[in-house]
């Protein structure tokens, strides 16, 4: 064999798979092998006490297990880390192209006579905010440099990354915005495919049918990033700070994995973690600030409310009659809300008690299978208010409601969980305005330092002539 095959090469290009993972057959790719296209490593190097997975850089040696092997007939240690994605151990190997690149003429579509060359169609407009953002990422993508745009939610960070992925584009580069969550990701698919309608954008997560494409721009989870080596030219990381990517090691590397070792790494978020707010203090890390939304009003301000001890109003069948009137008030006004719950047993136990408020009353969870249909029950505002945990904090806009947190107390509303909560209200132009409640039963840091968050926000975007009020 003489030439290499284009689809495996699309497929496996900037991959890194398992055997079974690869949908060709096995003679195919070993010739590929021999022809020096394809090569395979060890799925685990290392040795005992000190291994490492070649595919999600998993150092923790407790992630690590042991079974026997059937194929080697030995006992095997395999990565517990990434085992969702299907096993890698001492004795599989990781699969990758090794070949020529991909011809792009056969990926971007030529651009039409007369046409600019541009590859984004899109009308609108940015802020002056944005416009500046917008300058900073394509700086980032022509420098190959690392950059942080830190917006407020609703600050319009999508349209910040247009022009910037369409001059990698015309680059010829190829392009990955990394989210945490899959919800936010079939959020932003469409939106890019709309703004980008001659090119192939592909979503990856968890059961996609898009993971087989090869595609210059790609919409991806965080884990997804697990299965890439030196694929991205330009890799966007959208909500940095949100669970679970802010936490794990693991998903951090393969964000850094994912990226080709000339590239650029642009991140995304409104909460930058205490450490990264320092470094952009102090002159350490290449940021720029959107402090105002696009429609030009103030981000809404927190208000405290004592609620007393709720979790035993809760337990007495009774919703506290300050929360009470808070719901009654957005029924009878026809306003639509969320309110958020420290967890799910408390959110179980406090349905039936709203329920008796307005049956159509419903509630949402990370676990929930219907999750996809209640959110969109809201979106369609059959639902006129959704009780939740903080899976919604981020990554759901819907354009005209209230939010209250019940228990704002509680250790999990950290001050970037509050400030992407208090997110939530005011984003469309035509609804800027709205309720944001904390109920507590006693004030917490991470309260005051979340409404101290919004509050300065507001004052800078004042200085810089950003909102008319």
């Amino acid at each position: 064999m003489k030439k290499h095959s284009p689809d495996l090469q699309k497929f496996l290009l900037g991959r890194s798979l398992l055997l079974q993972e690869i949908p060709f057959p096995e003679n195919i790719i070993q010739d590929h092998l021999q022809h020096g296209f394809v090569k395979k490593a060890p799925g685990i190097t290392g040795k005992k006490g000190a291994f490492l997975c070649q595919r999600c850089h998993n150092r923790k040696q407790r992630l690590f297990a042991t079974f026997p092997c059937a194929c080697c007939g030995e006992e095997s240690h395999y990565c517990r880390n990434c085992i969702k994605m299907g096993r890698v151990s001492t004795c599989t190997s990781l699969y990758s192209w090794s070949g020529p690149a991909v011809d792009w003429a056969s990926v971007l579509p030529p651009l039409k006579e007369g046409e600019t060359q541009s590859h984004l169609v899109w009308d609108g407009t940015l802020s002056k905010g944005q416009k500046e953002a917008s300058l900073a990422v394509i700086e980032a993508v022509r420098s190959h440099s690392e950059f942080l745009c830190w917006a407020v939610c609703g600050a319009g960070k999508t349209e910040v990354l247009f022009a910037g992925i369409d001059e990698a584009l015309k680059r010829k580069q190829r392009v990955c915005v990394a989210t945490p969550r899959t919800d936010v990701v079939l959020e932003l698919a469409p939106r890019f495919q709309k703004v980008f309608p001659r090119i192939q954008v592909a979503a990856l997560y968890g059961g996609s049918e898009d993971r087989h494409l090869f595609a210059p721009l790609t919409i991806s989870t965080t884990h997804q990033l697990y299965r890439f080596a030196q694929a991205f030219d330009v890799v966007i990381v959208d909500e940095v700070d949100a669970f679970p990517f802010s936490y794990d090691q693991s998903l951090q590397a393969a964000v850094q994995k994912a990226a080709k070792p000339q590239s650029a790494r642009i991140f995304l978020t409104a909460t930058p973690s205490e450490k990264w707010q320092r470094e952009c203090k102090y002159g350490k890390r290449n940021h720029i600030k959107i402090p105002a939304r696009y429609h030009r009003h103030p981000l809404p301000i927190p208000i405290f409310k004592w609620c007393g001890n709720w979790p035993k109003s809760f337990a007495k069948g009774k919703i506290p009659s300050i929360v009470k009137k808070w719901v009654q008030t957005r029924l009878d006004q026809n306003k639509q809300a969320l309110v958020f719950l420290p967890d799910i047993h408390l959110m179980e136990k406090a349905l039936p008690l709203f329920q008796q408020l307005d049956p159509r009353i419903d509630s949402v969870h990370a676990e929930d299978p219907d999750r996809k249909q209640k959110v969109e029950k809201m979106r369609n505002r059959e639902t006129p208010l959704l009780l939740t945990t903080t899976i919604l904090e981020r990554g759901v806009t819907f354009p005209n409601i209230d939010v209250a947190v019940l228990g704002a107390e509680d250790d999990i509303f950290t001050e970037a969980a509050l400030v992407q909560i208090s997110g939530r209200v005011g984003r469309s132009a035509d609804f800027p305005k709205g309720n944001i409640t904390f109920f507590h039963y006693g004030r917490t840091k991470a309260m005051i330092r979340a409404l101290t968050h919004i509050d300065q926000m507001n004052q800078e975007a004042r200085k810089k002539g950003l909102i008319d009020s």
